[in-house]
This record gives structure tokens, C-alpha cells and sequence, in this order.
């Protein structure tokens, strides 16, 4: 068979697929959520406010580079889940993956109903639309994600390139319009920012929860190490797409919220629960469809990227034999369509039971636990293995800032606003003994799934892959048609 034929994960994605793909991951929801919080724990002070916002980004890229020495290190798919693997041993790894799929479960159900909500919302104008259609909606655009992402690449690709250009366009054309408006603004308004730092000053406590606040908006940094066995020459692709994208994604969050500022005062924003449509109707009135049509495909993409990454590590996992492996088969298109495939129906029973969604969530401060293990993992690897030849390796201190405020992530919710359902959580995690002991452990084998496993890859049409991602070599790349 010709090479250019074989089934398998190819390094098909360079720099600039590479920087779409961290900005698509950077700019979500978040960044028309946060300007509030970060203002409010700021206790309205204009100039520290926009500080906060340049921190985070300086925090953001620290964490960013940390996962790149991952990336560059061990440049799989799923690298993060192999790279705990190899640091902690199999047991610890399932309950990473048993932790992430379950996350990534709630998050795409999250984003699939929070897109059905603002594609649906234009039409019922005067009053809440129907939970039924919101639903429906939401399933419809989560199976059509599905297809496109069992596809293969070149679909994935050109709505990476389209999305991207329409969030940059929208979030240009707020940051630019509030500069001009800043330019030629009123007394009031330029004031605003020459008396930048005269407001109260928070304290220490709400000081950390407007990091926090900005940091949620920067979330997702990391996203590379999930797709890394398909980029080309990762060693040299990674750091150029870290110093492209968060440079650019910093500029434009301080641009948006100086324009924010000029337009609305802080009492303003704090008091809104829409800052960007509050700021069209002040400065575009005729305009006010746009914001929620920009987040509704600002979410799309984030919910198709969240799928694609999200299966490569499914794939990889079954590859180590944690997972039945149904789940290391790719289709014609060189897609993991079963990983997929999961993912989309597990996600469409979450939108259906929405109680289900609410109960995930509670997972989410487990992310930052995973967090934590990748930092100690780092700092483990960096005083087991010195000797070790690695072509990259971060500074030392931003593994140890990274896991500190990974720390505060887990942590703070838990004595802020103790709950019973963080036991549940904790519950719910260690049930996942209950599938490693005996079948990863004792590998315990079920004759019925393995023939139910030879019925689908005759229905689905689907195989072993012909080269294993993990030993191909950062060399052996093809140019992307």
C-alpha cells in the first residue's frame, strides 16, 4: 500500500494550523464573562483591573510553557496522559483519563446547550425560548460536530481558519472601535484612565479572585499536548505557536477591555450580564444580533476542537490498554470515529438529563488537580532523570507558580463553599477502582465484547492503525494538502 494511503495519525499540522488551534482553545465564552468578575473583585479600580488582565497573560504563558516541555518531550497524542503514565504508573493515569473523559463529557454538553442557547435566543425576541427546542438544537449542532470531526482533518481545518477569523474580526472590531472612541472620547472617559489607579484597592482575598476571574479566561493553554503526535517538528512548532498566539490573545483582551471601559462605566459592566451586548447597543445599536451570533460560533468551535482533541486522548489510552481496543481504531478518513463516537452520545444523554451536566461541573476543580500532578510529574522527571537528554525543559520556577495556583483552583472552592457533592466527587472518582482492578489490574476479559468489537469494525468500517502514533518520528511529516 502507498505510505500516503495508510491508516493512521499523521503530523499533517504546522504553525499556522498549530496558532488557530491555541487561539480557538484561548478565546471561548470567557472573555465576555470575566471583564466583570475582574473588575468587581478589583472593587472597581480601572488601572489595577487592566494589571490583573496583563498578570494573567504573563501566568498563562508560564503554564503554556510548562506543558510544552510535555509536548516537545514526548510528542503523542494524549501527550499529558502518557506523560503521567510513565511518571506515576498505570493506576494513576486511569484515574486522570477516568476524570477527563467524564470532564470533557460535561464541558461539550455545557457548550452545546450554551450554543443553543444564543443561536435560538434572536428568535424569541420578547421572551425565553422553549427548553424542548433548546435541546434539540443542542443536539443537533453536538451530532454535527461529530460528523465533521469523523471526517478527518480538512473539514476541522477549514472551520478552524473560518471561526477564527470571525472571532478576530469581532473582537477587532470592539477593541479598535473603543481606542478610536478613546481617541476622540469625552472628558469622562479619558479621565477614567488618567485617574487609572485612584479607586479603592481590594484586598489580598479579592485580589486572588480576580486572578482567578482573568486566568479562567486564558484557560486552555495547554491544549497542544493533546494533539502533539500530529504536528510537524513539535520541538520547533510548539514554542513558536506559544509566542504567536498568547501575544496576540493579550493584546486583544486588553484592547477589549480599555474599549469596555471607554464605553461603559465600571458600575456599568459590573451591573451586566452581557458587557459585549450592553457595549453594542451603546456604540452599534443596529448591530446588537452580532455579539451573540460571534459567541455562538466562537462556541462552535470550541465544541468541535474540544471533540477532536479530546478523542485523540480516548485513542492513545486504548493504545496503553486502558481502555478496550475498539477505542484504537481509526476509519478511512484516519479519524478515531469510535472515541468520537463516544464522546457524542455520552454528551447527548448529559444534554438530555441536564441534572447530569450540573453534577459533572462538580469535576471541574479536579482538572486543576490533573494540573498539579503534570507539575510534580515535570519537577520529578527534572531531579530523577537529570541526565536524560531532553530538547526542551522550562524554568524551573514556572512549574512551582503553575502548580501553586493550581493549588488555590482545588482548594479555595472547597473552603469557600464547602459542599457535600465535592464527597460525591471524591466518591465518583475512586469508583473508578472498580473498572481498573479488575480489568486493567487482573485484566479481566469479556469474549462478548471482543465479538461484539469484530461486528463493528465490520459495520463502521474501521481498523488498527498501520503505524502506532507513539513511534512515529517528529521526521516523518506530509505536507497538508
Amino acid at each position: 500500500m502507498d505510505k500516503e494511503k495508510k491508516i493512521q495519525l499523521r503530523r499533517v499540522f504546522g504553525y499556522y494550523w498549530g496558532t488557530n488551534f491555541l487561539i480557538t482553545n484561548l478565546i471561548g465564552a470567557g472573555i465576555f464573562v470575566a471583564p466583570k468578575g475582574v473588575l468587581q473583585y478589583c472593587s472597581m479600580n480601572v488601572g489595577l483591573s487592566l494589571c490583573v488582565w496583563a498578570g494573567c497573560a504573563v501566568l498563562s504563558m508560564m503554564t503554556a510553557l510548562c506543558y510544552a516541555e510535555i509536548g516537545i518531550n514526548f510528542p503523542c497524542s494524549g501527550s499529558n496522559y502518557y506523560f503521567i503514565k510513565r511518571c506515576f504508573g498505570s493506576l494513576i493515569a486511569f484515574l486522570y483519563l477516568w476524570i477527563f473523559v467524564f470532564v470533557v463529557i460535561g464541558l461539550i454538553a455545557s457548550q452545546a446547550q450554551l450554543l443553543a442557547e444564543y443561536g435560538i435566543q434572536p428568535f424569541y425576541p420578547s421572551c425565553s425560548a422553549p427548553k424542548l427546542s433548546k435541546k434539540c438544537l443542542a443536539l443537533a449542532m453536538l451530532w454535527i460536530v461529530g460528523i465533521l470531526t469523523s471526517r478527518g482533518v480538512k473539514g476541522v481545518t477549514w472551520l478552524q481558519r473560518a471561526s477564527v477569523a470571525l472571532k478576530m474580526s469581532i473582537l477587532g472590531l470592539i477593541s479598535l472601535s473603543g481606542v478610536v472612541l478613546l481617541v476622540r472620547g469625552r472628558k469622562q472617559n479619558v479621565a477614567r484612565f488618567q485617574n487609572a489607579f485612584d479607586g479603592e484597592f481590594p484586598d489580598a482575598s479579592r485580589l486572588i479572585e480576580a486572578v482567578f476571574q482573568g486566568y479562567f479566561a486564558y484557560s486552555g493553554g495547554g491544549c497542544f499536548t493533546l494533539i502533539a503526535g500530529e504536528l510537524k517538528t513539535p520541538r520547533k512548532t510548539i514554542p513558536r505557536i506559544i509566542f504567536t498566539a498568547l501575544p496576540l490573545v493579550t493584546i486583544l483582551y486588553l484592547l477589549l477591555n480599555i474599549s469596555l471601559l471607554t464605553v461603559l462605566t465600571p458600575k456599568e459592566i459590573i451591573s451586566s450580564d452581557a458587557v459585549a451586548i450592553a457595549w453594542t447597543d451603546r456604540v452599534f445599536p443596529s448591530l446588537a444580533w452580532v455579539i451573540p451570533f460571534a459567541i455562538s460560533a466562537s462556541l462552535f468551535s470550541n465544541l468541535l476542537i474540544n471533540v477532536f482533541e479530546s478523542a485523540r486522548v480516548i485513542y492513545i489510552a486504548s493504545q496503553h490498554g486502558h481502555l478496550p481496543l475498539l477505542f484504537h481504531t481509526l476509519n478511512s478518513y484516519s479519524s478515531p470515529f469510535v472515541s468520537v463516537l463516544l464522546l457524542v452520545s455520552m454528551g447527548s444523554l448529559a444534554i438530555v438529563l441536564t441534572n447530569l451536566i450540573d453534577l459533572i461541573n462538580y469535576l471541574y476543580f479536579m482538572v486543576s488537580f490533573c494540573s498539579v500532578l503534570s507539575m510534580v510529574g515535570i519537577l520529578k522527571r527534572r531531579f530523577q532523570e537529570p541526565d536524560i537528554p531532553s530538547p526542551y525543559k522550562v524554568f524551573l520556577p514556572f512549574p512551582l507558580i503553575t502548580m501553586a495556583i493550581s493549588l488555590c483552583l482545588v482548594l479555595i472552592p472547597l473552603v469557600k463553599s464547602p459542599s457535600l457533592r465535592y464527597v460525591y466527587v471524591l466518591l465518583f472518582v475512586s469508583s473508578g477502582l472498580l473498572f481498573y482492578i479488575p480489568l486493567i489490574h487482573f485484566k479481566l476479559r469479556l469474549v462478548w465484547f471482543e465479538k461484539m468489537t469484530c461486528y463493528l469494525q465490520l459495520l463502521f468500517n474501521i481498523c488498527i492503525p498501520d503505524v502506532c502514533d507513539e513511534q512515529m518520528s517528529e521526521v516523518q511529516t506530509v505536507k497538508k494538502k
